[in-house]
C-alpha cells in the first residue's frame, strides 16, 4: 500500500471561478417524466435479473447449519442437485444410473432373493469320514511295543443336486484326501435342505479336476439349473451358496462380481484354470455352486486363498472350477468311473535338485523310484533309478514339467523319453497308457515329491 493514503483519493477538482455563469433552466417536464420511467424499468429488470440469479442458485443448493444446537428440532429437506426445480433431471445428471448390481447383473437378471429361493433345494451338506491310522509306540511288560492306532477324521462340505434321482456333485477333496494317508472317506452322509439325512455312495471322483459325484437313494429331488461358464465376462455379478464352518450355517450367500477368468493356480500340486471371485467362499464351501444372476449354476467353488499369502494379507480371493470344463468330466465320472483319454506313464518319481545334483553329481532331472509291472514304462524299457532329463525333446528339470508335457498328448501316442542311466544318455519311445483314475495313483509320475 503506497505511504500516502492521499496519492489515491486526492482529484483534481474545477475551481468555481472557472464555471461560466448559469441561466436559469428550462422546464421539460414530459422528457423528465420519460427519463424517470426508464430509469425505474432499468433498476426494476436489474432486481428481477438478481432474484432469477438467487433463485437458480437455491435450487442447486442448500445450506445446512449442522452445529449440535441447530439441530434438534430443525428439520431440513433433502436436496436432489442434479434434478430441476420443475423435478425433471438436469442436463447431463447422473441420477438415471443403476446401482451396482443393477450394472454387474445380466439382462435377463432375477432379483436376489428369488435366485436364492431357487437355488436353496438343491443345495446340500456333504459329511465325510476318514479313517486314520497312526504308528504308536508304548511300554509294557515285555518292554517296547510298536503298534497302530485308528481314529477318525471328519470334514464338512457343499454338494449340488444334478438329477432328481439322486446323483450330487462335489469336491473331491471332499471325500479323499492325502493328509495322514487317511485316502477315500469310510462313510459319507449327505444333508438335504429340509434336514432329511441319506447315507451317500462314492461314485467316483478326480483328484486332478477336484471333482467327485455322489448318489444317494432318494427319488423326486429339485436339480439345479446349470448354465455355460464360457459366456462370463470379468465384472459380472455372481453368487456363492455353500456351507462355511459346518452345518450351522447350512446354506449362507455371499455375493461379488467375477475378478478373472481362466486364472491358472496351483492347487495340490494341480495347475487348473478356475474362475477368480471376491465372493467370500470359507471352509465347508467347497463343492457348493457359484451362480449367475439368472440363477444358473456357472462354477463348482473349490479354493480360496489362505489369509496370509506369504508376507501379505489377502481377501476376496475365491475360485471355481468352470461348470463348462467340469460337464465332460462329470459325464465321464458317471459313465466309465474315470476320466477316459487322460495319459499315464507308469512309474513314480521324485525330483533331483540343483543342491542334490551338486552332492550326488547326477544331473537335474525327474529320478524314477517305481515302475508299474506291465505298465508304459515297464514297456519301453525305463527302470528304477534312471533320470529322465528330457521328454518330446524338452529338457526338464521336474515332474511337473514332465507332466505338463505329457498332459499335451492323449492316451496311446508315443513320445520319446531321454534318461541318464550309468553315465550315459539313452533315448527311449513308450506308448502312453490310459489312466484309470485313483487305481493308478501310485503310478503318477511326479506323485512323491523329495527335493
Amino acid at each position: 500500500m503506497p505511504d500516502n493514503y492521499s496519492e489515491y483519493t486526492e482529484r483534481p477538482t474545477a475551481s468555481y471561478e472557472d464555471t461560466p455563469e448559469k441561466k436559469p433552466p428550462k422546464r421539460h417536464i414530459g422528457l423528465k417524466t420519460a427519463a424517470w420511467l426508464l430509469v425505474l424499468g432499468i433498476i426494476g429488470g436489474g432486481a428481477f435479473q438478481i432474484y432469477r440469479v438467487f433463485r437458480d442458485a437455491e435450487n442447486k443448493f442448500e445450506y445446512v447449519d449442522i452445529s449440535e444446537e441447530n439441530q434438534a428440532d430443525k428439520p431440513h429437506r433433502t436436496v436432489n442437485a442434479d434434478v430441476r426445480i420443475d423435478g425433471e433431471p438436469r442436463s447431463g445428471s447422473n441420477s438415471a444410473l443403476p446401482g451396482l448390481f443393477s450394472i454387474a447383473a445380466r439382462k435377463d437378471a432375477m432379483y436376489l432373493p428369488d435366485i436364492v429361493d431357487k437355488i436353496m433345494p438343491s443345495v446340500v451338506g456333504v459329511s465325510s469320514t476318514f479313517d486314520v491310522v497312526t504308528n504308536v509306540t508304548s511300554w509294557s511288560f515285555f518292554g517296547l511295543q510298536q503298534g497302530t492306532e485308528h481314529k477318525e477324521y471328519r470334514a464338512t462340505g457343499t454338494g449340488i443336486i444334478m438329477k432328481e434321482d439322486g446323483y450330487i456333485v462335489t469336491n473331491a477333496h471332499v471325500v479323499y484326501t492325502d493328509e495322514y494317508d487317511a485316502g477315500k472317506a469310510t462313510d459319507v452322509a449327505v444333508l438335504l435342505n429340509d434336514e432329511t439325512r441319506y447315507d451317500a455312495k462314492i461314485i467316483a471322483f478326480d483328484k486332478e479336476t477336484d471333482l467327485a459325484i455322489l448318489k444317494i437313494d432318494a427319488s423326486g429331488l429339485t436339480p439345479a439349473e446349470f448354465g455355460d461358464s464360457n459366456d462370463l465376462r470379468v465384472g459380472e455379478l455372481v453368487i456363492a451358496v455353500g456351507n462355511p464352518l459346518g452345518f450351522e450355517l447350512f446354506g449362507s450367500v455371499t455375493s461379488g462380481i467375477v475378478s478373472a477368468l481362466n486364472r491358472e493356480i496351483t492347487v495340490n500340486e494341480k495347475s487348473m484354470a478356475l474362475i477368480q471371485t471376491d465372493a467370500a467362499i470359507n471352509n465347508g464351501n467347497s463343492g457348493g455352486p457359484l451362480l449367475n444372476s439368472c440363477g444358473q449354476v456357472i462354477g463348482i467353488n473349490s479354493a480360496k486363498m489362505g489369509s496370509s499369502y506369504g508376507q501379505s494379507n489377502v481377501e476376496g480371493l475365491g475360485f471355481a472350477i468352470p461348470i463348462s470344463d467340469a460337464k465332460l468330466i462329470i459325464d465321464d465320472l458317471i459313465k466309465n468311473g474315470y476320466v477316459t483319454g487322460r495319459p499315464k506313464l507308469g512309474f513314480s518319481s521324485y525330483d533331483i535338485s540343483e543342491l542334490r545334483a551338486l552332492y550326488t553329481g547326477y544331473p537335474m532331472g525327474v529320478c524314477v523310484y517305481d515302475v508299474e509291472k506291465g505298465g508304459a514304462a515297464d514297456l519301453a524299457g525305463i527302470r528304477t533309478n534312471d533320470i529322465i532329463i528330457a521328454i518330446d525333446g524338452q529338457p526338464i528339470t521336474t515332474a511337473k514339467e514332465m507332466n505338463k508335457i505329457k498332459d499335451s498328448h492323449n492316451a496311446g501316442d508315443t513320445i520319446s523319453i531321454t534318461v541318464f542311466r550309468g553315465g550315459e544318455d539313452l533315448q527311449l519311445q513308450i506308448t502312453l497308457q490310459e489312466s484309470k483314475g485313483i487305481d493308478d495313483n501310485q503310478y503318477i509320475s511326479g506323485s512323491a515329491d523329495y527335493s
